[in-house]
């Protein structure tokens, strides 16, 4: 696809709403004759719209080898996912894309390596879409290992798909944890950056980390005490995306800009990440 074709919304229609946790709902969107809007990779990102309302940039959740629809895991925080939280089946918004680069799962960076991915909160939602890419080619791999933590079990998302397909994978590890201790839980308490230094991972594998800020900070930090180079690190940051043509420079991280050069990056890419992160 050319990059004025990206630029051209195509209608969408949602056919499906599914409650994840108290403020994060997981949409189903095909065009008017039931087909997928476009190709995409993992990682990459499309614009929905809704005429009147706004537009906003989201990470495509659903795996590329899902030829049927296209997904996305929206969470409640603006005008824009506001309306969204209130759509209901059959309800038409505009889309556009695909945006942005993809993770290597192609090259060598990631074909017949260990994979840890590690992720906080809403950011299973774009890690999502590469972990079941992995998974369909699972040939292409070695070891799948998941840290995947929130503030309590009501806020995991894709906790039924986790449960129920990842934990059956052969060579698939997956390792939850909670912020604070609940009676229903009996699984592991504490942050996820702690986690992963308790879990004592060895620098042989390649690391995707995706979640808020401060998570990504210090689990970094975490990976690094562990012996990770940041050649085997990479982070995606779509929330930093405006208008996905690089014309609006509000995305930009030092010498980057996260529409043109991301939002996918290895962090030795990066440098220093800017003060909010």
């Amino acid at each position: 696809m050319n990059k004025t074709e990206t630029l051209i919304p195509k209608v969408g229609v949602i056919t499906d709403v599914r409650i994840d946790t108290a403020d994060i709902k997981t949409f189903r969107v095909v065009t008017p004759d039931g087909k997928k809007a476009f190709d995409h990779m993992p990682g990459q990102c499309a614009m929905l719209s809704i005429p009147g309302v706004g537009e906003a940039m989201f990470s495509i959740t659903s795996s590329p080898t899902n030829t049927e629809y296209m997904e996305f895991s929206i969470k409640k925080c603006g005008c824009v996912t506001e309306w969204l939280h209130q759509a209901e089946v059959g309800q038409q918004i505009t889309i556009r894309g695909p945006y942005g680069n993809a993770f290597p799962v192609e090259s060598t960076e990631f074909r017949g390596k260990k994979l840890l991915f590690i992720a906080g909160g809403i950011g299973i939602a774009p890690l999502r879409s590469v972990i079941n890419y992995c998974r369909h080619y699972r040939d292409n791999y070695k070891s799948i290992n998941l840290v995947y933590g929130s503030r309590s079990m009501d806020d995991l998302v894709n906790y039924d798909e986790i449960l129920n397909e990842w934990t059956k994978d052969k060579e698939m590890y997956i390792y939850l944890t909670v912020d604070k201790e609940d009676p229903d839980w009996v699984k592991h308490v504490g942050f996820v950056p702690n986690y992963v230094k308790e879990l004592k991972y060895t620098p042989d594998r390649v690391a995707i980390v995706c979640g808020p800020p401060i998570m990504i900070k210090y689990t970094v930090a975490a990976l690094k005490e562990l012996g990770f180079k940041d050649k085997q690190i990479y982070t995606t940051m779509e929330l930093r995306m405006k208008c996905g043509v690089g014309k609006c420079g509000r995305c930009n991280i030092g010498s980057k800009y996260v529409c043109k050069d991301g939002p996918v990056f290895r962090y030795d890419e990066l440098g220093e990440l800017p003060d909010e992160y």
